[in-house]
């Protein structure tokens, strides 16, 4: 069976969230930042249950449950012959290697240097600094120049003292080389994407940031070698891809040998239908609320980073459909593998901030922002994406 042709009555309730898509996520933002202003112990707490590596926070496990159970109803939904045959269309997973590798982080260079060095410089302050971790291996006296920074004692630690505008650049420029996170397959499957294929796409795509993820990074950075966060990077895969991938495909596989695939697609995909949307909403009212102090502590802050990350991935997004289009792709390749460009694989970016800049940096910061725009404006991609269905052919050429 193919797992595209899904019923009509099987995408009623995402019809129905697709419609008032814009409620839906101002009362999820809004909400979950009363909830961290009304009980930011709470919110702290729930923020603080996380797998970590290194002192850094790769794997939230409130969120990932709620990945979880976005993940789970899609990947049940695949039927695996689909993604043999997917795996074998080059066109769509050409473009995605193209525009994440070969545009994504350098366009993300240019708009963030643009917008945070040159913009919005003397709205962040031209003279504001941020304290950093000194470079892994480097031991230079207080009073000594490193690049743009200057090494300073405090707290009798050694730190780098470098302009706050350049470490936003640098948590802007950790989100452009770390592409295509796992929510790529809600986005997918809410644009009535191809699934299959979707899911090859995101696992070449993560096994390529694999090499290039070091290597760009620290061209980008300028920091010479920069660490890849190996432990980081598969914890994340494993957690948000593998486990759901796991459970989807043996509990399929049990399913229709036990009750039959008539009523695994009528009964049981049908009640599984709303969990991906509830757990989806779910996860935004807890990421605002986890942030919402510093949200509503530094708006201004969290606005100059916003508007380049917006832009950049609107860029992306449209680089890589109207290339779809030239390519003549059919809109169920189509709409992922623009998406798979504008989406940001966040926990990765977030780890590697903070290990090598540190927890309250200003490039840690602009990693959570990240987060926090991720989902709306993906969700608007979305409906870009559904309305948009009829420039594409129904089959691929």
């Amino acid at each position: 069976m193919d797992n595209n042709n899904c019923t009509t009555n099987d995408r009623k309730l995402t019809n129905i969230f697709e419609r008032y898509l814009t409620v839906w996520v101002g009362m999820c933002i809004i909400g979950g930042i009363l909830l961290g202003k009304a009980a930011p112990g709470l919110a702290q707490t729930l923020d603080g249950l996380a797998l970590y590596v290194k002192g850094a926070p790769v794997v939230s496990i409130p969120i990932a449950i709620c990945l979880f159970f976005m993940m789970y109803p899609i990947m049940v939904k695949i039927d695996f012959a689909t993604v043999i045959k997917a795996g074998k269309s080059g066109k769509p997973v050409l473009l995605t290697l193209v525009v994440n590798w070969c545009v994504k982080p350098f366009t993300m260079y240019g708009i963030s240097l643009l917008f945070l060095g040159v913009l919005f410089r003397g709205f962040i302050g031209a003279d504001a600094v941020d304290l950093v971790k000194m470079p892994f291996g480097l031991d230079l006296p207080v009073g000594a120049e490193h690049g743009a920074g200057i090494v300073v004692l405090q707290d009798g630690i050694k730190m780098l003292q470098v302009p706050l505008w350049r470490s936003y650049l640098a948590g802007c420029i950790l989100l452009g080389i770390a592409p295509c996170t796992a929510m790529v397959l809600v986005w997918g499957y809410l644009a009535r994407g191809n699934d299959g294929l979707t899911l090859v796409m995101v696992a070449i795509n993560s096994l390529t940031m694999l090499v290039l993820y070091g290597v760009l990074g620290g061209f980008l950075l300028g920091v010479g070698r920069l660490p890849v966060p190996w432990q980081a990077l598969l914890l994340s895969i494993a957690v948000y891809v593998a486990l759901p991938l796991v459970a989807g495909y043996f509990s399929r596989k049990w399913l229709i040998a036990s009750r039959g695939e008539t009523w695994f697609t009528e009964k049981f995909l049908h009640v599984l239908t709303p969990i991906t949307i509830i757990a989806l909403l779910t996860t935004l009212v807890l990421l605002f609320s986890f942030k919402g102090e510093v949200i509503l502590a530094n708006p201004l802050t969290i606005l100059w980073i916003a508007i380049p990350l917006f832009i950049q991935t609107m860029l992306i997004f449209w680089i890589g459909y109207i290339a779809a289009r030239v390519l003549k792709l059919s809109y169920k390749d189509a709409a992922p593998a623009a998406m798979i460009g504008a989406s940001n694989h966040f926990e990765v970016a977030i780890a590697t901030s903070v290990m090598l800049f540190g927890l309250s940096s200003g490039a840690a910061l602009t990693t959570v922002v990240g987060v926090l725009i991720e989902v709306p404006v993906m969700l608007w991609l979305v409906r870009i994406c559904l309305r948009t269905r009829h420039w594409f052919p129904e089959k691929q050429s």
